[in-house]
């Protein structure tokens, strides 16, 4: 009995020293680190005219505008010269959409419509019916309505005028119609694909090992072929229905792996770190050199009677104050919250963490990657 008590623990003592030494992450699912393969959305993009503005459009000079306008009215039989056109409630945007997967001809996406000439508005306009391209040259969507915009100018003048936000730039929800579907066959050939967010080996080979316990029944479905992708089989009974079979895989729970990092923002002074960060014994000494220049006005007046004149004179004085440092000495550890305690206990502000980190890192006594945002 004494024996089985002992070894127990011992277990227990290494389980408690591994859970110190290993920080692991939290767990997740498989939809918050992956993604099918293939599921994507796709860029549109647009030339338009947004009309009806209040004197607020492009000038008579913007060429690509009035161009635009001319070639517009001949679609409709008129003929116009365009040096008669007084276009001032007219503006010429750039019209831009995201097509997301799997939308069918009729369905409707919302649009940014930008003035890409010199109007100091397009608010309360319309946008006039344009056609949306993808990459490949092809109509995928056409787009009209009204443009809002969550910005205004008001006033004249250049000391009575306000502007709030962007009102060069607005949307029309729902404002494109989808001409054309962009085909996303899930499951060809019974295969498909994920893709991690973060390239890692160790949370591949994972996904792969998760996706098989779940599914032991039909044999090895999944295999990590690289460090972002695992190619997995679908079994035939999930054959004809794939949205089913995605949806359970995206709900198993998964424990990724991360690299030891530690992220810093210089114009800000945040750090952040993560739980893997390892520290090697080390020694820290923090101080710093004062320099202060005061300058002063000194006013001498003459003695009575002297028929002197008042002085006005400027002094410099110098101060040079050296600070006491500060040492410190980091044991070995792989708790984050020594290394912050450590570093707090030096007197050191963000700033100056960020620097004893980098020569720390540059020491050889921090294992973690260093990343400036």
């Amino acid at each position: 009995m004494k024996k089985i008590v002992s070894v127990l623990t011992i277990m227990s003592c290494l389980i408690l020293f591994t859970s110190t030494v290993f920080a692991e992450s939290a767990v997740t699912r498989i939809k918050d680190i992956a993604k099918v393969q293939g599921v994507r959305s796709n860029q549109l993009m647009g030339y338009g005219l947004v009309v009806g503005l209040p004197g607020t459009g492009d000038d008579d000079d913007t060429v690509q505008m009035i161009q635009s306008t001319v070639s517009m009215l001949e679609r409709f039989g008129i003929t116009v010269n365009s040096a008669d056109l007084d276009t001032d409630n007219v503006a010429a945007v750039m019209v831009t959409a995201i097509l997301p997967p799997f939308v069918r001809e009729g369905d409707t996406i919302d649009v940014t419509i930008s003035s890409m000439g010199n109007a100091e508005s397009i608010q309360g306009g319309t946008l006039l019916q344009t056609p949306l391209l993808a990459a490949d040259g092809e109509v995928y969507a056409v787009a009209q309505g009204p443009v809002s915009t969550g910005g205004f100018i008001v006033g004249n003048g250049a000391g009575n005028r306000a502007q709030r936000n962007f009102p060069t730039v607005g949307t029309t929800p729902n404002g494109a119609i989808v001409e054309r579907t962009v085909e996303d066959e899930l499951g060809k050939n019974g295969q498909l694909s994920l893709s991690l967010a973060q390239v890692d080996f160790t949370t591949a080979t994972r996904v792969a090992n998760a996706i098989n316990a779940a599914y032991f029944q039909y044999g090895a479905i999944a295999r990590a072929a690289n460090p972002g992708r695992i190619d997995i089989r679908i079994p035939p009974g999930y054959r004809s229905n794939v949205v089913g079979f995605v949806a359970t895989i995206e709900s198993l729970p998964i424990r990724p792996d991360n690299i030891a990092k530690v992220v810093f923002s210089e114009r800000t002074g945040t750090i952040v770190m993560g739980g893997d960060v390892t520290v090697d014994e080390c020694a820290i000494t923090q101080g710093g050199l004062s320099i202060k220049v005061q300058r002063s006005t000194d006013v001498y007046q003459p003695d009575p009677l002297s028929y002197g004149t008042t002085m006005v004179t400027n002094s410099t004085a110098t101060d040079v104050d050296e600070e006491s440092s500060s040492s410190i000495v980091i044991p070995a550890t792989t708790n984050i919250s020594d290394i912050v305690g450590a570093l707090n206990a030096v007197g050191a502000t963000p700033r100056d963490c960020i620097s004893i980190l980098q020569a720390m890192k540059a020491a050889g006594a921090i294992h973690a990657v260093l990343e400036i945002i």
